[in-house]
């Protein structure tokens, strides 16, 4: 267990090193800087001194190396500098919007599963034919439809026809519901579609055909032996959603007009504001890798056949174990007594007659 988890807290800082320098690269090759952008702009009349104190205080006159190191150490110690755009320190900013898309993303999350678990059983527990059909369309329809399609036809007919939502978010709890339920549509049809085809697959198995023979009600198997069995592919999926939803609170904070890390990413990304990126992209592969690790994690608790180490032990029933001829190590009287004896050749009777 402990060898597991080393391994998989290396993986995590590799991955995190990885997106780090991934993102630094990429912005670094597009062309200027909010600070750069800034000192050429006339409007602002910095003068040569203050343009040299800029660069130097930001380190942008240093040499792309010296930046990368520089800025890889000082996320390292947990302080990611002030934002090329602003001025604040960007761990500020973060910490004042991350509040907002946690709230989101958790309630999305919510919806998200809730919707995926009606679909999945209605369509393998639906009373009706057509009922079924009808859902087993839904998770193909709910993965074609763009986000931000959901999320402009949801404020047109609930917020601007019948008026059930404010257009724009006023802190409530109800102004949250639009957004989170637009943006829990984008991992419901992939986790309604795995999760209804693992319940079919598990239907199939013969024990639950023994439990249907012996009696047990449909509502009862499905509590005492298909839902664990059923629930390890949604599992695994579920951890790789988190990264869909980090992804699509973009779109929705800006069609919903949310103040939230979305929109901080997107302001940083116009203004080519490196450590605000660098932040954001830390912090969404830190909950990913975090993710995804409980989720490894969780494994063993709902199936014990899984260890930690990857492998399943496997037991040979009805298979007796081979025997294996004594070797040259054993005592001679040892290897006597466990040898079989020897048998002497049946003689048969032969009678000679002598003429």
């Amino acid at each position: 267990m402990r060898r597991y988890v080393a391994r998989r807290l290396g993986q995590a800082v590799l991955v995190l090193w990885a997106a780090y320098t991934l993102a630094f690269l990429l912005l670094s090759a597009l062309p200027g800087d909010a600070v750069s952008n800034r000192i050429k702009n006339p409007d602002a009349q910095i003068s040569p001194a203050a343009q040299e104190t800029l660069l130097s205080y930001y380190g942008l006159d240093r040499p792309l190396w010296e930046q990368y190191l520089h800025g890889l150490g000082s996320a390292v110690r947990g302080d990611f500098g002030y934002s090329l755009s602003t001025g604040k320190p960007v761990a500020d900013m973060v910490v004042e919007v991350i509040p907002s898309t946690l709230q989101l993303t958790g309630l999305a999350l919510v919806f998200g599963i809730a919707f995926a678990a009606v679909v999945a059983l209605a369509i393998n527990y639906g009373p009706w034919r057509w009922l079924r059909q009808a859902a087993g369309s839904l998770p193909a329809l709910f993965g074609s439809i763009p986000t931000f399609v959901v999320g402009i036809l949801a404020l047109q007919y609930l917020s601007f026809r019948l008026h059930l939502i404010p257009a724009v978010d006023d802190g409530t709890l109800l102004a949250l519901v639009a957004p989170a339920a637009t943006l829990g549509l984008v991992i419901a049809a992939p986790l309604a579609q795995v999760f209804a085809t693992s319940i079919r697959s598990t239907r199939a198995q013969p024990f639950v055909h023994v439990l249907q023979a012996k009696g047990a009600t449909e509502g009862y198997i499905f509590r005492k032996d298909v839902l664990r069995n059923s629930s390890l592919p949604v599992l695994t999926l579920l951890g790789l959603a988190v990264g869909e939803l980090v992804a699509g609170s973009v779109v929705t904070e800006t069609v919903y007009a949310r103040e939230g890390l979305g929109q901080l990413t997107v302001g940083a990304v116009n203004t080519q504001d490196l450590p605000v990126v660098q932040a954001v992209v830390l912090l969404c592969t830190a909950a990913y890798v975090a993710v995804n690790l409980a989720v490894d994690l969780a494994y063993p608790f709902i199936d014990p056949r899984i260890l930690v180490d990857g492998r399943t032990r496997r037991v040979t029933a009805g298979r007796p174990a081979a025997r294996t001829a004594p070797s040259a190590a054993v005592p001679a009287p040892v290897a006597a007594a466990v040898a079989p004896a020897a048998v002497p050749p049946r003689r048969l009777p032969v009678e000679v007659s002598m003429p």
